[in-house]
């Protein structure tokens, strides 16, 4: 089902939760969000493959090596950013985005929003970091 966003449109509570008009602004926003780090990644491919480190300097070499080694784990991290956001598009097609893994109760607008890969309600993601903690201390 083809849904048009009129232009200013902002998900609100006096809608029914996860309706098409919600279900269309969260895919865009995402596709928007993957797309953005798609372009990042493109950018530091091209920068990376422009040659080797030719600074004569140790320092300057060691500082060119440190800047890389950053930029490639910020792209690891992208990459799996990339994953997350893939895994959302799915649940919308699904059906079953918006919705706690853990109680199947909705995680709420303001919450995906700001994380529109959100998988658990706040509450049950407090709770799963509470157990991580409890259990890391083991």
């Amino acid at each position: 089902m083809l849904v048009t966003l009129p232009p200013d449109y902002r998900p609100s509570d006096d809608e029914e939760f996860m309706n098409p008009l919600q279900q269309e602004y969260f895919r865009q926003k995402l596709m928007r969000w993957r797309q953005d780090l798609l372009r990042e990644a493109g950018e530091t491919l091209s920068s990376l493959s422009e040659g080797g480190i030719t600074e004569p300097d140790l320092t300057d070499r060691a500082s060119v090596e440190t800047d890389r080694a950053l930029e490639l784990r910020t792209r690891d991290r992208a990459r799996k950013l990339i994953s997350k956001i893939d895994q959302a598009i799915e649940r919308i097609e699904t059906g079953t985005y918006g919705y706690c893994e853990e109680s199947g109760e909705p995680i709420g607008l303001r919450r995906l929003e700001a994380r529109p890969i959100a998988t658990m309600s706040i509450e049950a993601q407090e709770r799963h970091e509470r157990m991580e903690r409890v259990h890391r201390d083991d």
